[in-house]
């Protein structure tokens, strides 16, 4: 590369191996009004990429060169590649009124109120097809529900027995540190069997077969919405709700209640062993104190709950892979989604439980 004059002179090869060795630094400064390129023997690609950010950074300097002494074939390679160049100024972020907030937030409303109404509709479509196979058991995928109470089930007694396990040695660790302050110590019976029986045993274990077997139903069925197979289904003239939705709901709404007993048998065994250890509570003292004054309805609130939560995390899990499109990137949205909004409606369904048996005394 020369000057000569009013002109930048280029020559010899420019090609991606040989565009580094040029010193284009030195005519960053250069009042040169032309870019000539007539003795340029091979050019490539990025060849023609240098010499137009060449030009570009000097017509930002104030000059304007132009490029002259190029074939044909190289005017062409130097179009297309000048067509192609990104600006080299970034778009200025555009100013958020508060206009702009609140169409976004409109927008989002729409779009909650009309998933609402879609999930709405589609547990309207999974009760009446249950309602169906009631009256029509010689329908129902025995089979295939007795597969998935296996999956969402019998898998997860693991770890809901360690988690209300642990659950119960935490509600008795911190009660204990409490109530030692006013001599109540016993009273950490009634903490712990209240808390798990009308509460915590069935709410989390709810959490977690949601994070469990809600994303494994979304992922499962979307899946095979990825690969057209419930498209296929519907050739075949077979309901996708009968064979893939049903069986999978009603194995969570036969199971959640049986892992709701074990959550709470766990749950009160961890306390019982941390009231001993911690408070010197014997198991005799628990039990006698545990069978005296509790009521046999706190149990009862939390198998109440266990099938709706079932069913919620149901809906919600299967309904979300009938969603997905033909990507991935769908398939992990929706398969989140799932888990977040099962767990955001267990939590406000548990509530408004509370609420109610509040209400009615219960």
């Amino acid at each position: 590369m020369t000057m000569d004059g009013d002109a930048i002179t280029l020559d010899g090869d420019l090609v991606i191996s040989t565009i580094e060795s040029v010193n284009w630094s030195a005519v960053a400064d250069s009042t040169a009004s032309a870019i000539d390129i007539g003795a340029v023997d091979r050019l490539d690609t990025a060849g023609a990429w240098a010499i137009l950010k060449l030009q570009r950074r000097l017509t930002q300097a104030g000059r304007k060169p132009t490029i002259t002494g190029a074939t044909d074939l190289q005017t062409d390679l130097l179009a297309t590649i000048e067509n192609n160049m990104p600006d080299d100024g970034a778009p200025a972020t555009p100013r958020v009124t508060v206009a702009d907030r609140l169409e976004s937030f409109g927008h989002s409303t729409v779009r909650g109120v009309g998933q609402a109404i879609a999930i709405t509709g589609f547990l309207g479509q999974v009760v009446a097809t249950i309602g169906y196979l009631v009256l029509h058991p010689r329908q129902v995928r025995w089979t295939a529900m007795f597969h998935h109470m296996q999956q969402v089930g019998l898998s997860a007694v693991p770890i809901v027995a360690l988690m209300a396990f642990l659950i119960g040695v935490v509600l008795a660790f911190q009660g204990a540190a409490q109530l030692r302050q006013f001599g109540a110590e016993v009273f950490v019976v009634d903490l712990i069997s209240i808390s798990i029986l009308r509460e915590l045993g069935i709410l989390l274990t709810a959490i977690i077969v949601a994070g469990r077997s809600g994303s494994a139903f979304t992922a499962a069925i979307g899946s095979m919405k990825m690969r057209e197979e419930i498209d296929a289904m519907r050739t075949l003239g077979l309901d996708p709700v009968t064979i893939l939705v049903v069986p999978r709901t009603m194995a969570l709404i036969f199971m959640l209640p049986v892992l709701g007993v074990i959550a709470n048998f766990s749950g009160l065994v961890g306390g019982a062993l941390m009231s001993w250890f911690e408070l010197g509570v014997s198991p005799g003292v628990f039990r006698i104190r545990f069978a005296s004054n509790t009521d046999v309805w706190h149990f009862g609130v939390g198998m109440i709950k266990a099938p709706f939560f079932a069913l919620i995390i149901g809906i919600i899990g299967c309904y979300e892979g009938m969603q997905v499109k033909g990507d991935a990137e769908s398939l992990g949205r929706l398969t989140s989604l799932s888990v977040v909004l099962s767990i955001f409606l267990v939590i406000t369904a548990d509530a408004l439980f509370s609420i109610f048996f509040a209400v009615v005394g219960v």
